[in-house]
């Protein structure tokens, strides 16, 4: 099945990034860089092996190697081979693999392998998760938080790399929401920020401009996980959307009384919200 060939993922990709990854702190990003490009190319190559060879008829969209194979499919694969990346040069333990299976544009079936520990005790958990199934981590349950008060909640956000008005808007919604909450992280691995909400360990997760290979696993593994996503302005979410939220539903609306402003803002003043990286042939049911 499509949810048994994402698990295979996790011992192909945890094996060959065990061989990368190195217990030397202090090396610093050039060092670290030089490794990098070459792992991202191993990690897409080793999961585009086994796709191919188990679904010789899908679509396959990665950030790496873009659109590959049949656009008249109703599955469409969206890899991230190395979510992370500035986090996995330096060596710092917030960074993973995607890989999320759409039919017909809607997630089906996710997995996401996050690297956790740092120089000298590096290991692995796997989230994993299908579509009526319910979400995993490491073959365990799991669910959103129970927490329903924005005072009582750890959120989490991101930032792309134009500093332009949709990184301001969202460097001032960081400010606000960091004086009533009780913390906001930027980590700066969305998968993995996403699958933390799942985990029940944050609360919420927001950012613009995210791409299909960033969302298309953990958006599941949050709905799986009992959440909620949608986008910043509260409309119905796909994964080429250019804003995501997701949360664990009790604290959604509240968020969206100060982010659905704003990302309204952003629209009278000419910001582009339409649909982005969604394959020209690719027949969705939305």
């Amino acid at each position: 099945s499509t949810l048994n060939c994402l698990l295979v993922f996790k011992l192909l990709i945890n094996a060959n990034f065990q061989t990368t990854l190195i217990n030397k702190p202090g090396q610093g990003f050039i060092y670290f860089y030089h490794i990098t490009c070459s792992t991202d190319r191993m990690s897409e190559s080793t999961i585009l092996e086994v796709v191919k060879k188990n679904f010789k008829d899908h679509l396959i969209l990665g950030e790496e190697g873009g659109l590959i194979g049949d656009s008249m499919s109703d599955y469409l694969w969206c890899i991230d081979p190395l979510d992370g990346t500035t986090n996995f040069a330096h060596g710092y333990p917030s960074f993973g693999v995607s890989v999320g299976v759409l039919f017909r544009g809607k997630p089906a079936a996710a997995s996401v392998v996050e690297f956790v520990g740092g120089p000298m005790c590096w290991n692995t958990r796997t989230f994993s998760a299908s579509s009526g199934g319910g979400a995993f981590c490491n073959g365990q349950k799991i669910h959103v938080s129970p927490t329903d008060q924005v005072e009582r909640s750890l959120l989490v956000t991101g930032f792309g790399y134009e500093h332009d008005d949709a990184w301001a808007t969202n460097m001032n919604l960081f400010k606000e929401f960091t004086d009533i909450s009780r913390g906001v992280r930027r980590l700066g691995a969305a998968s993995v920020d996403m699958s933390h909400v799942a985990l029940g360990i944050v609360e919420a997760y927001w950012e613009y401009r995210l791409k299909p290979w960033d969302m298309a696993a953990g958006v599941l593994i949050v709905e799986e996980a009992g959440g909620v996503v949608t986008r910043m302005d509260g409309g119905k979410f796909t994964v080429f959307d250019r804003s995501v939220l997701v949360s664990n539903g009790l604290v959604h609306d509240k968020l969206l009384e100060k982010i659905g402003p704003a990302t309204e803002e952003l629209k009278r003043k000419g910001i582009d919200f339409s649909l982005w990286f969604k394959p020209e042939d690719y027949a969705t049911d939305f």
